[in-house]
């Protein structure tokens, strides 16, 4: 089993750059694929990115391609969200979730997840 946390949200101006980390602990990360989603108030949750256990192939949601980087370090046991070019839109609480899966966009495919940290994007 695996414990994650994030770190990193907060409030910032639209086209303003944050990252995001999120930290393992429990399991080694390596041993997971891991993905972002965020979630809306009233809204479903949505996939972000998502990235394999080497970090050798990455996937992304249309809304995000060309804006957000998603990486990892499996040596600090942590993965990272870096969101360039922030719209008001993308304000939400974002998830880091861990699956046992080569890569998967949908969060019933992810097995464990952390508690959510808000982001608010300012006009």
């Amino acid at each position: 089993q695996v414990q994650l946390g994030e770190s990193g949200g907060g409030l910032v101006q639209a086209g303003g750059p944050l990252r995001h980390s999120c930290a393992a602990s429990g399991r080694t990360l390596s041993t997971y694929a891991m993905g972002w989603f965020r979630q809306v108030p009233g809204k479903e949750q949505m996939f972000v990115a998502g990235i394999t256990r080497g970090g050798g192939s990455t996937t992304y949601a249309d809304s995000v391609k060309g804006r957000f980087t998603i990486s990892r370090d499996n040596a600090e046991n942590t993965v990272y969200l870096l969101m360039n070019s922030l719209k008001p839109e993308d304000t939400a609480v974002y998830y880091c979730a861990a699956t046992s899966r080569i890569i998967a966009t949908l969060n019933a495919a992810y097995d464990y997840w952390g508690q959510g940290t808000q982001v608010t994007v300012s006009s």
